[in-house]
């Protein structure tokens, strides 16, 4: 039994929802309809019966009126003439004997003859479509004979056969056109379900915008859409982050690589003394260092994104690791960075690490734009620490001033011929994002000559 259950399961678990539906849909209204077909056939039946058997009843009361009873005798109208469709006949037996009756078919004859004596009998006559009934005949309260009405039920069992006929046609029909108007429907319903996974198999990792956009929801299909497309808002959110998180790593790693293929190719170039070569590792592991620091402080970025202002760190120590992280690209651009001392001892409310990633990009880009000189500055504002980067470069354009912190986005003064292929454009983007994110921001304006950046951080408490 198990085997055969499995047998039927597997075909009907491989077919689709839409057809399980419309194969359950046809399966729940064709017994709905055979079961409204077989109960109306039935009721049918029941009720011609009855009233043909009503007939035969009320056909013996009439006759056993007009029999009249004597001591003399017993007068019967005679019956003439044979049986007709629907038509009824009578007979008449007295002490056994039938004294009225038509001529009819021998085996109605005997079915008349076997029912004399007995009341309140039906029997149907085979072959002959004939319904016979018997009632008694009597005298002073003393059965004398017998009256056997008969009815022709060929038209009752023309109108059955005709009623089935009919109501199992209507029956069919109404099935066929249950099944279309149910495999349109669950068409129609399941639609965008078979959309959405066309558009989903064609979509790409690099498809990050694309939605299944069924509107707003209205029914569950709508529904599913709807949840959908907030997981792939997720989802892109997720893989945006990461991807941002390899290039900023990226872009923040060039800087101490550089400088250590600088330190090895120059200690390469031709012999050098102990002392040298000792030199030249102590800068090789402060730069690996570096590395290591911003690899340690973009991941803590990426996981506490919204709460990196805790911690505490000196001013004048993120400006000498700045100074020191962005040496070789200044010596690269022939630019010189100088430091104006801040008034008194600053610190800032966020870790060094951090500090060092919010400066270092803007400092960077004052080094590729300068065209002989960047100066850095520091103050307090009330609750805040601010860092002031300037350059005597070409400016930043005033309708490009919010532009540039775009991720990917270079203004007008990368287009010239010195920084045409300098740059990806994501490390103003990461400074101002991690600025906001220890709740503070980074703000551009014209300078005296050139681009004047303010990255403001909170203070220490």
């Amino acid at each position: 039994m198990g085997t055969v259950l499995r047998t039927i399961r597997r075909p009907f678990a491989r077919m689709g929802v839409r057809d399980r539906l419309l194969l359950a849909v046809l399966a729940t209204v064709a017994v709905a309809l055979v079961t409204m077909t077989v109960v109306f056939n039935l009721v049918l039946t029941t009720t011609l019966t009855r009233d043909a058997n009503a007939r035969l009843q009320k056909l013996g009361q009439d006759e056993a009126k007009l029999v009249a009873v004597s001591g003399d005798g017993v007068s019967v109208p005679q019956s003439t003439g044979v049986m007709t469709d629907g038509g009824t006949q009578v007979w008449v037996s007295v002490k056994g004997q039938t004294v009225s009756g038509p001529t009819v078919d021998p085996d109605i004859a005997a079915a008349v003859q076997s029912l004399v004596g007995t009341m309140g009998k039906y029997v149907d006559v085979p072959g002959h479509d004939v319904r016979l009934f018997s009632t008694g005949l009597f005298y002073n309260d003393n059965a004398i004979g017998t009256i056997v009405t008969g009815v022709s039920m060929a038209p009752i069992y023309r109108t059955q056969r005709v009623t089935l006929v009919a109501t199992a046609a209507f029956t069919a029909l109404l099935l066929i056109i249950v099944g279309f108007a149910g495999r349109w429907a669950l068409g129609a319903a399941f639609r965008p379900v078979s959309q959405m996974t066309v558009e989903a198999e064609d979509w790409s990792t690099a498809d990050l915008d694309r939605r299944f956009d069924l509107g707003e929801p209205h029914d569950e299909v709508t529904q599913l859409a709807h949840t959908l497309d907030g997981l792939l808002d997720r989802l892109a959110a997720s893989l945006r982050r990461e991807q941002r998180f390899s290039a900023e790593v990226s872009h923040q790693l060039r800087t101490p690589v550089a400088k250590i293929k600088a330190e090895a190719e120059l200690a390469l170039r031709r012999p050098r003394d102990p002392e040298y070569y000792q030199e030249a590792l102590g800068s090789v592991l402060y730069s690996a260092d570096q590395m290591a620091r911003t690899v340690e402080a973009l991941l803590a970025a990426a996981q506490d994104e919204g709460s990196l202002a805790r911690g505490k760190a000196d001013v004048w120590q993120v400006l000498a690791d700045v100074i020191s992280s962005i040496g070789v690209l200044a010596e690269e651009n022939g630019v010189e960075v100088r430091v104006q001392p801040p008034a008194r001892d600053l610190r800032v409310g966020v870790e060094r690490a951090i500090a060092v990633q919010i400066l270092q990009p803007v400092v960077e880009n004052a080094c590729r734009f300068a065209q002989a000189e960047v100066l850095l500055g520091a103050g307090r504002n009330g609750k805040e620490v601010y860092f002031l980067v300037e350059d005597d470069g070409p400016g930043v354009a005033e309708d490009e001033r919010e532009r540039i912190f775009e991720p990917g986005v270079r203004g007008t003064a990368a287009a010239g011929e010195r920084n045409a292929v300098r740059g990806a454009g994501l490390g103003l983007s990461l400074a101002r994002r991690l600025a906001r994110a220890a709740s503070g921001d980074v703000e551009v304006d014209s300078g005296r000559s050139g681009a004047r950046f303010k990255v403001r951080l909170p203070a220490a408490v």
